[in-house]
């Protein structure tokens, strides 16, 4: 199974969980999980724990609908900075 070269399953990991824990009013992962079922996206508590801990893969809808979710883009969600543009 491919990790990426710090040995986790996804780059967006860290960045969700800051995202979440940064939201005012405060969000639990069950909260999260609350509002991506409204957007019709069906991801549980527990697969938003594996994300957020970089054990478990991310889609690309799943990217998608947490960069719509938090409001920024999915390049956003995959880097600390945003990418070089040429």
């Amino acid at each position: 199974m491919f990790k990426s070269q710090n040995g986790k399953r996804n780059l967006c990991g860290l960045r969700i969980a800051q995202l979440r824990k940064g939201m005012k009013p405060k969000v639990s992962q069950r909260m999260l999980e609350d509002r991506l079922q409204l957007s019709g996206m069906d991801l549980d508590k527990n697969a938003i724990s594996k994300i957020e801990s970089g054990q478990r893969f991310v889609t690309d809808i799943e990217l998608k609908a947490l960069a719509e979710l938090f409001h920024i883009t999915t390049n956003e969600l995959l880097y600390d900075e945003p990418p070089n543009e040429g």
